[in-house]
């Protein structure tokens, strides 16, 4: 179901309060309804969440994961030939910094499956809003309009 074409430049996701959303399945109204909505809710199977061109959540199909509610995590290694995976699975999934993956986002408050944002229960970030858009706008994967 996911691979490293499932990953676009963060440009061609959908942006949503700071973070991008795609869903490899196609439903991207149904995860987009979830991520707009400020009360939270459960993400289909197919959601794309990122914060970052290195770093990716996928919801994938119920039972995938029990302890992270069905969420893939991801690092990525994005390059202007595409995405290359470097790290993937559930719960022991774990980050380029030697963090585990599984163990930041499950503070997030329950009404948000997973997603963290400021005010959802997790640690923040160690970096500011001009940072994150910095790597964000920094993204080096070929857009889908350049490929044409």
């Amino acid at each position: 179901m996911v691979n490293e074409d499932s990953f676009l430049n963060l440009a061609d996701m959908t942006a949503v309060r700071g973070f991008f959303v795609d869903n490899v399945l196609g439903d991207l109204d149904a995860t987009l309804a979830v991520a707009e909505n400020t009360d939270g809710g459960i993400y289909p199977a197919g959601s794309v969440v990122q914060l970052f061109p290195g770093e990716a959540m996928v919801k994938r199909e119920a039972g995938f994961s029990p302890a992270t509610n069905d969420w893939e995590f991801f690092e990525l290694v994005p390059s202007a030939a595409g995405t290359e995976i470097r790290v993937r699975g559930g719960a022991e999934a774990v980050n380029q910094f030697g963090g585990s993956c599984a163990d930041c986002h499950q503070a997030a408050d329950p009404e948000f499956d997973l997603i963290c944002e400021q005010d959802h229960g997790c640690e923040p970030l160690p970096i500011g809003r001009d940072l994150i858009e910095l790597a964000q706008q920094s993204d080096p994967r070929p857009r889908l309009d350049a490929a044409s």
